[in-house]
Protein backbone atom coordinates (compact mmCIF):
# COMPACT_ATOMS: atom_id res chain seq x y z
CA UNK A 1 0.00 0.00 0.00
CA UNK A 2 1.30 3.44 -0.92
CA UNK A 3 1.53 6.14 1.72
CA UNK A 4 -1.08 8.19 -0.15
CA UNK A 5 -3.54 5.28 -0.24
CA UNK A 6 -2.83 4.57 3.42
CA UNK A 7 -3.69 8.11 4.48
CA UNK A 8 -6.86 8.04 2.37
CA UNK A 9 -7.90 4.79 4.07
CA UNK A 10 -7.38 6.19 7.56
CA UNK A 11 -9.13 9.50 6.90
CA UNK A 12 -12.04 7.86 5.04
CA UNK A 13 -12.80 5.68 8.04
CA UNK A 14 -12.38 8.55 10.48
CA UNK A 15 -14.66 10.99 8.66
CA UNK A 16 -17.52 8.49 8.84
CA UNK A 17 -16.84 7.10 12.31
CA UNK A 18 -15.03 9.71 14.42
CA UNK A 19 -15.52 9.29 18.17
CA UNK A 20 -16.89 12.13 20.25
CA UNK A 21 -14.67 12.33 23.33
CA UNK A 22 -14.60 15.11 25.95
CA UNK A 23 -10.84 15.75 25.72
CA UNK A 24 -11.21 16.33 21.98
CA UNK A 25 -13.40 19.34 22.65
CA UNK A 26 -10.59 21.30 24.27
CA UNK A 27 -7.11 22.55 23.48
CA UNK A 28 -6.33 23.18 27.14
CA UNK A 29 -2.99 21.39 27.69
CA UNK A 30 -3.86 20.64 31.33
CA UNK A 31 -7.06 18.82 30.38
CA UNK A 32 -5.31 16.92 27.60
CA UNK A 33 -2.52 15.97 30.00
CA UNK A 34 -5.05 14.56 32.47
CA UNK A 35 -6.75 12.55 29.72
CA UNK A 36 -3.46 11.14 28.43
CA UNK A 37 -2.37 10.00 31.89
CA UNK A 38 -5.78 8.40 32.50
CA UNK A 39 -5.73 6.63 29.14
CA UNK A 40 -2.47 4.86 29.92
CA UNK A 41 -3.38 1.18 30.32
CA UNK A 42 -7.07 2.02 30.77
CA UNK A 43 -9.90 1.66 28.23
CA UNK A 44 -11.62 4.75 26.86
CA UNK A 45 -15.09 3.79 28.16
CA UNK A 46 -13.78 3.65 31.72
CA UNK A 47 -11.86 6.90 31.38
CA UNK A 48 -14.67 9.15 30.08
CA UNK A 49 -16.72 9.43 33.32
CA UNK A 50 -13.61 9.57 35.52
CA UNK A 51 -12.12 12.30 33.35
CA UNK A 52 -15.27 14.42 33.56
CA UNK A 53 -15.46 14.01 37.34
CA UNK A 54 -11.76 14.71 37.84
CA UNK A 55 -11.81 17.89 35.76
CA UNK A 56 -14.92 19.05 37.60
CA UNK A 57 -13.19 18.56 40.96
CA UNK A 58 -9.83 19.93 39.82
CA UNK A 59 -10.63 22.39 37.00
CA UNK A 60 -7.20 24.06 37.03
CA UNK A 61 -3.58 23.17 37.60
CA UNK A 62 -3.70 25.35 40.70
CA UNK A 63 -6.64 23.45 42.18
CA UNK A 64 -4.90 20.12 41.59
CA UNK A 65 -1.62 21.36 43.05
CA UNK A 66 -3.34 22.69 46.17
CA UNK A 67 -5.34 19.51 46.76
CA UNK A 68 -4.03 16.84 49.13
CA UNK A 69 -2.66 13.65 47.62
CA UNK A 70 -5.39 11.81 49.52
CA UNK A 71 -8.12 13.78 47.73
CA UNK A 72 -6.45 13.17 44.39
CA UNK A 73 -6.22 9.43 45.06
CA UNK A 74 -9.89 9.33 46.09
CA UNK A 75 -10.86 11.06 42.84
CA UNK A 76 -8.68 8.57 40.96
CA UNK A 77 -10.37 5.48 42.40
CA UNK A 78 -11.58 3.09 39.70
CA UNK A 79 -8.74 3.78 37.29
CA UNK A 80 -6.02 1.72 38.96
CA UNK A 81 -2.26 2.31 38.79
CA UNK A 82 -2.48 4.94 41.53
CA UNK A 83 1.12 5.99 40.92
CA UNK A 84 -0.19 7.84 37.86
CA UNK A 85 -2.35 10.03 40.11
CA UNK A 86 0.62 10.76 42.36
CA UNK A 87 2.76 11.80 39.39
CA UNK A 88 -0.05 13.97 38.05
CA UNK A 89 -0.27 15.68 41.44
CA UNK A 90 3.52 16.05 41.57
CA UNK A 91 3.55 17.49 38.06
CA UNK A 92 0.84 20.02 38.92
CA UNK A 93 2.87 21.17 41.92
CA UNK A 94 5.94 21.57 39.71
CA UNK A 95 4.04 23.67 37.15
CA UNK A 96 2.40 25.78 39.85
CA UNK A 97 5.59 26.47 41.77
CA UNK A 98 8.33 26.40 39.15
CA UNK A 99 6.46 27.62 36.08
CA UNK A 100 4.08 30.03 37.81
CA UNK A 101 1.08 27.90 36.94
CA UNK A 102 1.60 28.08 33.19
CA UNK A 103 1.73 24.83 31.23
CA UNK A 104 4.90 24.75 29.11
CA UNK A 105 4.82 24.58 25.31
CA UNK A 106 8.39 23.27 25.08
CA UNK A 107 10.53 20.94 27.18
CA UNK A 108 7.33 19.41 28.53
CA UNK A 109 9.22 16.34 29.74
CA UNK A 110 10.69 18.49 32.50
CA UNK A 111 7.32 18.09 34.23
CA UNK A 112 7.44 15.04 36.55
CA UNK A 113 5.61 12.05 35.11
CA UNK A 114 5.61 13.21 31.49
CA UNK A 115 7.55 11.04 29.06
CA UNK A 116 8.20 11.22 25.30
CA UNK A 117 4.79 9.94 24.19
CA UNK A 118 2.80 12.15 26.56
CA UNK A 119 4.84 15.20 25.56
CA UNK A 120 4.21 14.47 21.87
CA UNK A 121 0.50 13.89 22.45
CA UNK A 122 0.12 17.17 24.36
CA UNK A 123 1.99 19.05 21.64
CA UNK A 124 -0.23 17.52 18.95
CA UNK A 125 -3.61 17.84 20.66
CA UNK A 126 -3.09 21.11 22.52
CA UNK A 127 -0.75 23.00 20.21
CA UNK A 128 -1.17 21.14 16.86
CA UNK A 129 2.58 20.53 16.66
CA UNK A 130 3.64 17.59 14.49
CA UNK A 131 5.92 15.07 16.19
CA UNK A 132 6.06 11.29 15.70
CA UNK A 133 4.26 9.49 18.54
CA UNK A 134 3.19 5.90 19.03
CA UNK A 135 0.67 4.18 21.28
CA UNK A 136 -1.29 0.94 21.08
CA UNK A 137 -3.89 1.92 18.47
CA UNK A 138 -1.36 3.69 16.27
CA UNK A 139 0.94 0.67 16.53
CA UNK A 140 -1.93 -1.57 15.43
CA UNK A 141 -2.63 0.53 12.31
CA UNK A 142 0.96 0.63 11.05
CA UNK A 143 1.71 -2.99 11.87
CA UNK A 144 -1.46 -4.15 10.10
CA UNK A 145 -0.77 -2.18 6.92
CA UNK A 146 3.03 -2.24 6.67
CA UNK A 147 4.34 -5.14 8.76
CA UNK A 148 1.59 -7.76 8.42
CA UNK A 149 4.02 -10.50 7.40
CA UNK A 150 6.79 -9.66 9.87
CA UNK A 151 7.44 -10.62 13.47
CA UNK A 152 9.40 -8.87 16.20
CA UNK A 153 8.49 -5.46 14.77
CA UNK A 154 10.31 -2.58 16.50
CA UNK A 155 8.64 0.70 17.45
CA UNK A 156 11.72 2.37 15.99
CA UNK A 157 10.80 1.05 12.53
CA UNK A 158 7.15 2.05 12.98
CA UNK A 159 8.14 5.56 14.09
CA UNK A 160 10.07 6.06 10.85
CA UNK A 161 6.85 5.42 8.92
CA UNK A 162 4.82 7.57 11.28
CA UNK A 163 7.20 10.43 10.57
CA UNK A 164 6.96 9.91 6.80
CA UNK A 165 3.15 9.83 6.82
CA UNK A 166 2.57 12.66 9.31
CA UNK A 167 -0.05 15.23 8.41
CA UNK A 168 2.14 18.20 9.28
CA UNK A 169 -0.66 20.69 8.62
CA UNK A 170 -3.10 19.07 11.04
CA UNK A 171 -1.37 16.48 13.26
CA UNK A 172 -4.15 16.80 15.83
CA UNK A 173 -6.79 15.45 13.46
CA UNK A 174 -4.43 12.89 11.93
CA UNK A 175 -3.62 11.29 15.28
CA UNK A 176 -7.31 11.23 16.22
CA UNK A 177 -7.97 9.47 12.93
CA UNK A 178 -5.20 6.92 13.53
CA UNK A 179 -6.43 6.17 17.04
CA UNK A 180 -10.05 5.73 15.96
CA UNK A 181 -9.07 3.55 13.02
CA UNK A 182 -6.75 1.47 15.22
CA UNK A 183 -9.53 0.97 17.77
CA UNK A 184 -11.80 -0.17 14.93
CA UNK A 185 -9.19 -2.67 13.69
CA UNK A 186 -8.84 -4.20 17.15
CA UNK A 187 -12.60 -4.48 17.59
CA UNK A 188 -12.70 -6.18 14.19
CA UNK A 189 -10.47 -8.93 15.56
CA UNK A 190 -7.10 -7.75 14.28
CA UNK A 191 -4.44 -8.42 16.91
CA UNK A 192 -0.79 -7.54 16.37
CA UNK A 193 0.53 -7.91 19.93
CA UNK A 194 2.52 -11.02 19.07
CA UNK A 195 4.22 -9.14 16.22
CA UNK A 196 5.49 -6.29 18.38
CA UNK A 197 9.00 -6.48 19.80
CA UNK A 198 7.83 -4.43 22.79
CA UNK A 199 4.71 -6.37 23.77
CA UNK A 200 4.58 -7.90 27.24
CA UNK A 201 1.49 -9.84 28.19
CA UNK A 202 -0.13 -8.38 31.28
CA UNK A 203 -0.61 -10.76 34.18
CA UNK A 204 -4.18 -11.45 35.40
CA UNK A 205 -5.52 -8.78 37.77
CA UNK A 206 -7.13 -11.27 40.15
CA UNK A 207 -4.64 -12.20 42.84
CA UNK A 208 -2.04 -9.75 41.60
CA UNK A 209 -0.05 -7.15 43.52
CA UNK A 210 -1.95 -4.51 41.52
CA UNK A 211 -5.21 -5.78 42.98
CA UNK A 212 -3.79 -5.59 46.51
CA UNK A 213 -2.31 -2.11 46.06
CA UNK A 214 -5.59 -0.77 44.72
CA UNK A 215 -7.53 -2.35 47.57
CA UNK A 216 -5.17 -0.85 50.18
CA UNK A 217 -5.49 2.67 48.76
CA UNK A 218 -9.28 2.33 48.47
CA UNK A 219 -9.68 1.05 52.03
CA UNK A 220 -7.49 3.73 53.60
CA UNK A 221 -9.01 6.52 51.51
CA UNK A 222 -12.39 5.53 52.95
CA UNK A 223 -11.05 5.69 56.51
CA UNK A 224 -10.69 1.95 56.93
CA UNK A 225 -7.81 -0.22 58.11
CA UNK A 226 -5.20 -2.26 56.27
CA UNK A 227 -6.29 -5.23 58.38
CA UNK A 228 -9.52 -5.31 56.36
CA UNK A 229 -7.68 -5.86 53.08
CA UNK A 230 -7.47 -9.51 52.02
CA UNK A 231 -6.89 -10.88 55.54
CA UNK A 232 -6.13 -14.28 54.01
CA UNK A 233 -3.17 -12.75 52.11
CA UNK A 234 -1.41 -10.97 54.98
CA UNK A 235 2.15 -11.40 53.68
CA UNK A 236 1.26 -10.02 50.26
CA UNK A 237 -0.62 -7.10 51.82
CA UNK A 238 2.29 -6.28 54.16
CA UNK A 239 4.72 -6.29 51.24
CA UNK A 240 2.54 -3.97 49.17
CA UNK A 241 1.98 -1.63 52.10
CA UNK A 242 5.75 -1.22 52.31
CA UNK A 243 5.98 -0.73 48.54
CA UNK A 244 3.31 1.98 48.72
CA UNK A 245 5.26 3.67 51.52
CA UNK A 246 8.41 3.48 49.39
CA UNK A 247 6.48 5.05 46.50
CA UNK A 248 5.27 7.79 48.87
CA UNK A 249 1.64 6.89 48.25
CA UNK A 250 1.29 6.07 51.94
CA UNK A 251 2.83 7.63 55.03
CA UNK A 252 3.55 5.51 58.08
CA UNK A 253 2.92 7.32 61.37
CA UNK A 254 3.31 5.76 64.81
CA UNK A 255 3.27 2.29 63.31
CA UNK A 256 0.09 2.93 61.34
Amino acid sequence: MTQKKFKETVYTYYKKNKRVLPWRKTQNPYYIWVSEIMLQQTQVDRVVPKYKAFIKEFPTIKSLAEASLKDVLIAWQGLGYNRRAKLLHLGANYIQKDLRGKFPKENIQAVPGIGPYTEGAIQAFAFNVAKPIIETNIRTVYTHHFFAHQDNVSDKDILLLIEKTLDTENPREWYWALMDYGSHLKKSGIRINNKSKHYTKQKPFKGSDREVRGAIIRELAQGGSVENVFPERKNQVAKQVQNLVNDKLLIRKKGK
